[in-house]
């Protein structure tokens, strides 16, 4: 199923659907190997890379992504999403922020909003996140929204480059 991705307000974001309009601003991020160090995509080499990925977005299949507007500014720090594993029958979700916007809270209250606004539409719902071992950053944020470190696990990027032994964070709210 193909979502609807509604503007979402917290205190200091606006998450909206992301465009192909976003790819210099998005770039910021996907570009920067600080940021994609743990991610399941290479760092990107330019913003027609970006441009790439923000075109795909409208395509994807049980997902609701969302870029992050930093209200004070509009500027676009991040963005994320959330995916309905219909084999698990739980939401799984990721997110990006600018390096120059870690350790503000901004993702963690990103995420929160993303939460509200999936158990608004679909109940108390379960959730799952998995982030590379090394990255404690990532990890605070999981155990911040409420999730419990629930195993270990390992995931590869998507081009086979790189391989992080994991830690998996699970909620159970249903």
């Amino acid at each position: 199923m193909i979502f609807d991705i509604p503007i979402i307000e917290t205190e200091r974001l606006t998450l909206r659907p992301l465009t192909e309009d976003d790819a210099d601003a998005a770039f910021v991020w996907t570009g920067d190997p600080r940021v994609a160090k743990y991610m399941i995509y290479s760092t990107h080499e330019s913003p027609e890379v970006t441009r790439e990925w923000l075109s795909s977005i409208p395509e994807l299949e049980n997902e609701y992504t969302w870029g992050f507007v930093r209200k004070s500014d509009g500027k676009l720090i991040g963005s994320g999403s959330m995916r309905f594993r219909t084999d698990e029958n739980r939401w799984s979700f990721g997110y990006n922020v600018r390096f120059d916007c870690w350790n503000m809270g901004y993702t963690t209250e990103a995420v929160k909003g993303m939460m509200k606004f999936i158990r608004s539409e679909y109940g108390n719902v379960d959730f799952v996140a998995e982030c590379a071992e090394e990255n404690i950053g990532s990890a605070r944020v999981m155990e911040k929204c409420g999730l419990e470190l629930a195993g270990k696990g390992e995931y590869t990027s998507w081009d086979g480059t790189k391989t992080f032994r994991s830690l998996i964070y699970e909620s159970k709210e249903g």
